[in-house]
């Protein structure tokens, strides 16, 4: 129950967020799905440095990270965002989104634990 419930709120803070990023651009690049992704990196380093600590419950780490998390942040959005700029020849623009959703993701998964390490 806890992880459905999670997930139906991160779908929803998911589309809501992702809209009003993108469209406060006029681009193709879908900085709305990397705004979700790069939120939801720097979240779950802040769930995972609780959980490190023993400030979570596994009850709460499940509607955090698997139920919450899960249904916000979207690999398959990411995947084929990627293919379609590939496709429509925005092959620079296919490997700056691939580069900055790797590496700032884990750079702010590894701030948000360096965060919760601190206190």
């Amino acid at each position: 129950m806890a992880i459905g419930t999670g997930s139906f709120i991160g779908g929803v803070l998911r589309y809501l967020i992702a809209e009003f990023a993108q469209t406060r651009y006029l681009t193709n690049f879908p900085i709305g799905t990397l705004t979700v992704n790069i939120i939801g990196c720097f979240i779950i380093g802040i769930v995972f440095g609780l959980a490190d600590k023993g400030n979570l419950t596994q009850e709460w780490r499940l509607f955090l990270a698997t139920g919450l998390l899960g249904g916000f942040t979207t690999f398959s959005a990411f995947s084929i965002e990627t293919i379609g700029m590939l496709r429509d020849g925005q092959f620079w623009s296919a490997v700056a989104y691939i580069m900055l959703s790797v590496i700032l993701g884990l750079f702010v998964a590894f701030i948000g634990i360096s965060i919760i390490k601190l206190y």
